[in-house]
């Protein structure tokens, strides 16, 4: 208090850009589960994992997995570094249904550092989830401690609607609405803050585009917008009616995808346009509730995951791969970090915007998806299968498409040929690692 002003500045300043340094330079954003409280990888959370297609483990994934979880439990004994407490902080995550999404997740690793979850869940799927709940997640509910993760409550929230006068009578009247009320955006905010008295942190994870199988040449404009409605209108809603209830300090983030940005063929509707439209919101929200609340606001695009929701957009017949698990199998393929996405990973990022290390960061569209978001040729495309068909050796054996699926011990589709260069320096990198995740539990 002794120093001056300027002087008092420039110290806040490098204490800011030294914790965001720390954050950033988390390996894979997986080193949280290093931290207690936090919750490592686990493969149930996988990408790819899907009804439709599991990939076919080797022993050297399944021993890599292993040696990471026992170097994870170590770590509980370490010397603390940065702790990462949100004890007595209240989350509520709209858009919660169910244990594989993105939403449980960042539900999952909050509870982890010790937050109180109130999630806020779609009518129509509410009594599945309660009934889902009650008889148990499994692993995917349990937390670093071994305790199941407790959801304080769970409110009925449909968010295309703000408030009850938007509630169309066909929906009031609708048997899978029957016996609610007060699901729409402003009822639930006044609920939430009869019940806990504040949000310290807004989670908005979801989406919806009923037509979202269709080019955008064929979308209707009711189609339109009510992509635009579900997806991007309702986090500004959000925004305006649990803002108010967010302590300085606060933290809403949201989800957004690649598509935004650049072409996903497939991912139609308009639903590409929202998640643009939920990019600039999120700038714009950034400046307001900053200045009106002293409350961050952030989005962050993740790659592709087998959730229900993502499944059921072109569905795929029996045995076969669905949209999604094309999507996941382009992004090991191509990405400069050829592994399978995991739920957590994205759960871990938003615990960091949501925590102090980032407490001067808002505003930012925040890509955890592989870096696949930085790739502009892919090594996949058919136009080049001949030139990297025969490149030999270093580095095109860590190159080639199928690198990804063989280190990671994973069926390789079979769209893609094995040169054999591949298979071997897949292996030796898998093999290398082991012994060095041994050696580290070890010690």
């Amino acid at each position: 208090s002794t120093l001056p002003l300027t002087m008092r500045s420039s110290v806040l300043k490098l204490t800011t850009v030294a914790a965001c340094a720390c954050l950033a330079m988390v390996p894979g954003t997986n080193a949280f589960a290093l931290s207690k409280g936090v919750a490592p990888m686990t493969l149930r959370n996988a990408h790819s994992i899907s009804s439709t297609r599991s990939p076919l483990l080797q022993p050297a994934a399944s021993a890599r997995r292993s040696a990471l979880s026992g170097a994870a439990a170590a770590s509980m004994n370490a010397p603390p570094g940065y702790n990462i407490d949100l004890t007595g902080k209240v989350a509520f995550i709209a858009g919660v249904a169910d244990s594989t999404g993105y939403g449980w997740a960042i539900a999952k690793q909050l509870a982890n550092a010790g937050a109180t979850i109130v999630v806020g869940t779609w009518p129509p799927v509410l009594t599945i989830f309660e009934r889902g709940l009650k008889k148990g997640f499994g692993d995917d509910a349990k937390l670093r401690n071994g305790e199941d993760m407790k959801i304080a409550k769970i409110y009925p929230l449909d968010a295309m609607f703000s408030d009850a006068s938007e509630i169309p009578e066909d929906v009031l009247k609708n048997k899978r609405y029957a016996g609610l009320e007060g699901f729409d955006i402003e009822s639930c905010a006044k609920a939430v803050e009869r019940d806990f008295g504040k949000v310290d942190i807004l989670v908005h994870s979801l989406a919806n585009g009923p037509e979202v199988t269709r080019p955008l040449l064929e979308t209707s404009r009711n189609g339109y917008l009510a992509a635009s409605s579900a997806s991007a209108y309702s986090f500004v809603s959000m925004m305006q009616h649990f803002g108010p209830l967010m302590p300085e300090g606060g933290s809403a983030v949201s989800l957004t995808f690649i598509a935004s940005e650049k072409v996903v063929p497939g991912y139609g509707g308009g639903m590409s346009s929202a998640k643009a439209q939920l990019e600039s919101d999120t700038r714009v929200l950034a400046w307001e509730a900053g200045r009106k609340w002293g409350v961050r606001v952030n989005t962050i695009s993740a790659g592709p995951l087998a959730s229900r929701a993502a499944t059921a957009i072109k569905k795929a017949e029996p045995g076969q791969r669905s949209f999604i698990d094309y999507c996941i199998d382009f992004n090991i393929a191509n990405t400069p970090l050829p592994n399978p996405l995991f739920a957590d990973d994205v759960g871990r990022a938003a615990l960091g915007l949501c925590c102090e290390l980032s407490s001067a960061i808002t505003g930012v569209t925040q890509y955890v998806d592989n870096g696949m978001h930085a790739v502009g040729l892919a090594v996949d495309s058919l136009s080049f299968k001949e030139y990297i068909s025969q490149q030999k050796g270093a580095p095109w054996d860590k190159w080639s498409p199928e690198y990804g699926f063989i280190k990671n011990g994973m069926q390789v589709p079979t769209e893609y040929q094995v040169p054999e260069q591949a298979v071997d320096g897949a292996k030796a990198d898998v093999e290398n690692k082991v012994v060095v995740e041994k050696e580290t539990v070890a010690k």
